[in-house]
């Protein structure tokens, strides 16, 4: 399972991504809005760790996004 973990803390991300890597996942890690979206575009993700609080765009704004992106891809 492909995981993007979206946290501009640094701390915070690998803490979450040791954890996630130690159970078998693979984490890829964006630290603002505006690189979470250019990942977002290039890859398939099984899930997406979001935090609110970014910086560039917002994790509203980029629910939004992605939810977009979920209704024009499903049928």
């Amino acid at each position: 399972m492909n995981i993007l973990i979206v946290e501009d803390d640094k701390t915070i991300s690998v803490l979450i991504g040791k954890t996630l890597t130690g159970a078998g996942y693979i984490c890829e890690y964006a630290y603002d809005g505006e690189e979470a979206e250019d990942l977002i575009d290039k890859h398939a993700w099984d899930l997406v760790l979001l935090d609110l609080m970014l910086p560039k765009v917002s994790g509203y704004d980029l629910l939004e996004y992605i939810t977009a992106l979920l209704r024009l891809r499903l049928p």
